[in-house]
């Protein structure tokens, strides 16, 4: 990596970019240090010798595999409270009408949970009570009974997950599910369905000297941040990267990464080229581009037809769509399309990178599949700087549908059918149903029917991530049982329910005994010790929980369910996913191994029965917006997940309750920024201020989770079953 300074991609000459807007990530390191006073040196050790909890690059303490570099990000600095803070005192649970009304940031900061509680329908709080007793109620509302249970990916590790679901089949039930639902299960399916891997095909290393990166619905500006680091680097070896997205987002433009000397003071320009789209609109773009890539010959012809099959099928689909149709849907030009298909064209390399701005449609599928088809029609795979990489925003997502903790998918991502769940009867030494479960959102619709008794949900909170909160606190004020296993409060624990509810302490990862491992987005499973530290209360380990659980749940089983400890539950994950070999050999810091290597599919075949990658005829949505109507998007801000950090966002200034907008639009309404508007989608309702932003005309963006009030609980993409987290609405000035 060249040491040189090049001011040819310098953002500023400004040192430090001083009276720009612009994140403060040296504010955001002295506001770590003072968040965790009183436990500073726990702090460092985890920092230094754990794994990172945040998103899903992976680390071994502050260094990784794709640079030689120390590195440290804002969403890592802004978790450390959660893992170091001290117990709450729970004699604050006794009523809990007066913590009714408070915002998450406020009941987090109440500090860690540290003994099992029990709330009886009609009881205003909570009481401390035994494990045994928790247990005992856990098990007498499970027996026999219709259940669901729902993981996160904050920091949950790949011990906890494969337990977890191992425990739940043992209940008689595939109904578990987790976070990777919601953001990348279209992801899986497409990418099953047309390489035969539900994972990233490169690695991390393959950014620098790409010839291109092309960003499609993602930013890991705010999602990622220690990313942009590795794009610093891509862009002082040539890479040249593009964006595809409705909203030219600022950290996307000019990034100053406050590790790197260089970039800490004069900045990074980062996007070379940028294509607006629509909210909605990508299938219309993308199959622009591969129209173009076909009719001015940019096709790799030979590794179409040495490697692939249905070229001429997707070929005849973008023939019978017209560029009027492709452009209308879209939002952008035919020769928008163009310049991004001479882009791809010219490249010897292109890594393609996407997420939630891709996958959270009621078609996300489709919008991967399209982005295959780019791929395969370059053959910008199984090769060094090539790759397609559905980026993870979790560092337990990737992990946790691999283990199995997913409702339509066993260990090792095997779909459920009678032939695999005889597999794992045979290996776990009892009955494994062989029909899928019920997903994350099935879950909430069967307990707003009332055919759902007991819920367990592992972290998480249904009131902030899924679609219309007021829909899912009926449902979960309808469930008979609800078990919430967490470090901290939520405000779905506070909820009263139609029978007990139970607080579960969970440990965090730096906290289990005998370590635990996470899978990074580049396919690296990577050890994480146990982190020298004070304990809280009496938090168990997750794996415990749940295999407790089933134990008295179904005591006849109990053997063949429980573990000794981390270390057993490595041993039989290698046995029940072959391609994670090596996990059990993992126990020291820095131990890791990536499964496929460096790329998959560098022999030459796919993962699919003939070994030849799919390309995917797809069709264009059925997508009609009125006249006087906008198209809007939910948005992350100053956040992790559904964590918010801070009110207003340092890139864009924008604060929670911004409804952004182009310049055009405003205009054209008459609205100034500050302006308070009401958006409507049907019945629903949301009220915010314009903040006018550098988004395509027709289109909006509000932030996730306040503006999941407007959308549509019902609407659902067909395979995935993930939500819809945009909306069709008016806007009307206050």
């Amino acid at each position: 990596m060249s040491k040189r300074l090049d001011p040819r991609n310098w953002a500023s000459w400004r040192p430090f970019g001083l009276g720009l807007r612009k994140p403060n990530n040296y504010l955001e390191l002295w506001k770590a240090f003072k968040s965790v006073k009183g436990n500073r040196r726990y702090a460092w050790r985890i920092l230094n010798q754990g794994t990172c909890d945040g998103c899903a690059l992976g680390t071994q303490g502050m260094r990784d595999w794709t640079m030689d570099e120390i590195h440290l990000c804002n969403i890592r600095l802004r978790l450390l409270p959660l893992n170091t803070m001290p117990a709450l005192d729970v004699s604050l649970l006794g009523d809990v009408s007066a913590l009714a009304g408070r915002r998450s940031a406020e009941l987090r900061e109440l500090g860690r949970l540290p003994y099992p509680m029990l709330r009886r329908a009609g009881e205003p709080g909570f009481t401390r009570v035994s494990w045994d007793e928790a247990l005992r109620v856990a098990a007498e509302g499970l027996r026999g009974k219709r259940s669901g249970t729902y993981l996160t990916s904050r920091g949950v590790p790949n011990e906890n997950y494969y337990a977890a679901q191992k425990a739940v089949r043992a209940l008689g039930s595939n109904n578990v599910d987790n976070a990777a639902r919601i953001c990348h299960s279209p992801s899986t399916v497409a990418l099953k369905e047309t390489i035969g891997a539900a994972a990233t095909t490169c690695s991390y290393t393959d950014w620098i000297g790409s010839d291109l990166i092309v960003f499609v619905g993602s930013n890991p500006s705010n999602n990622q941040p220690v990313a942009m680091k590795y794009l610093y680097h891509a862009k002082k070896a040539g890479t040249r990267i593009a964006m595809v997205n409705t909203y030219r987002e600022p950290g996307m433009e000019r990034y100053w990464v406050p590790s790197n000397a260089e970039s800490a003071l004069f900045g990074t320009k980062i996007t070379d080229e940028f294509f607006g789209v629509n909210v909605g609109g990508d299938i219309g773009f993308l199959n622009g581009v591969l129209k173009h890539l076909v009719e001015n010959g940019w096709v790799d012809k030979e590794f179409v037809d040495r490697r692939t099959t249905g070229f001429e099928d997707a070929c005849r689909a973008v023939a019978a769509q017209s560029w009027e149709e492709l452009e209308a849907l879209s939002g952008a030009s035919r020769d928008d399309m163009l310049r991004l298909a001479r882009l791809l064209g010219e490249a010897r390399s292109a890594v393609l990178v996407w997420s939630m701005g891709i996958t959270q449609h009621a078609y996300g599928e489709d919008n991967v599949r399209a982005i295959v088809n780019l791929a395969l029609a370059r053959g910008f795979l199984g090769r060094d700087k090539c790759g397609l990489m559905p980026i993870r925003g979790h560092s337990g997502v990737q992990g946790g549908a691999e283990m199995g903790a997913y409702a339509t998918g066993l260990p090792g991502g095997l779909p459920v059918t009678p032939e695999n769940a005889a597999r794992f009867t045979e290996l776990w030494g009892f009955e494994v149903p062989d029909s899928p479960g019920l997903t994350a959102t099935d879950m909430i619709d069967a307990a707003h029917r009332g055919e759902l008794d007991a819920l367990i949900s592992s972290g998480g909170n249904f009131l902030e991530v899924l679609p219309d909160p007021a829909y899912c606190r009926e449902a979960l004020e309808r469930l008979p049982l609800r078990v919430h296993v967490d470090i901290v409060l939520s405000s779905q624990m506070l909820v009263p329910g139609a029978g007990d509810v139970l607080l579960l302490p969970a440990q965090t990862r730096y906290e289990m005994v005998g370590g635990v491992t996470e899978t990074s987005t580049e396919r690296r499973i990577i050890f994480s010790p146990e982190v020298e530290g004070p304990r809280v209360g009496e938090a168990w380990p997750e794996w415990k929980i749940f295999t407790e659980l089933a134990s008295r749940v179904r005591p006849e089983v109990a053997d063949r369910v429980r573990f000794t400890g981390t270390p057993q539950i490595r041993d039989e994950i290698e046995r029940a996913v072959p391609f994670y070999a090596g996990i059990a050999g993992l126990a020291r810091f820095g131990d890791n191994v990536q499964y496929g290597g460096r790329h998959l599919f560098a022999d030459g075949r796919f993962q699919t029965p003939d070994g030849r990658g799919r390309f995917s005829a797809v069709t264009l949505p059925a997508l009609e917006r009125p006249d006087g109507t906008f198209m809007v998007a939910t948005r992350r801000g100053k956040q992790f997940n559904s964590i918010v950090h801070e009110r207003r966002d340092g890139f864009n200034g924008a604060t929670r309750e911004a409804v952004l907008m182009s310049a055009y639009d405003a205009d054209r309404l008459g609205l100034p920024d500050g302006a308070r508007v009401e958006l409507r989608s049907g019945e629903r309702t949301y009220e915010g201020r314009v903040l006018r932003a550098p988004l395509q005309p027709g289109n909006l963006q509000i932030h996730w989770p306040e503006g999941n009030v407007l959308l549509d609980e019902s609407r659902r993409s067909p395979q995935a079953r993930i939500p819809d987290y945009n909306a069709l609405v008016t806007v009307r000035a206050l």
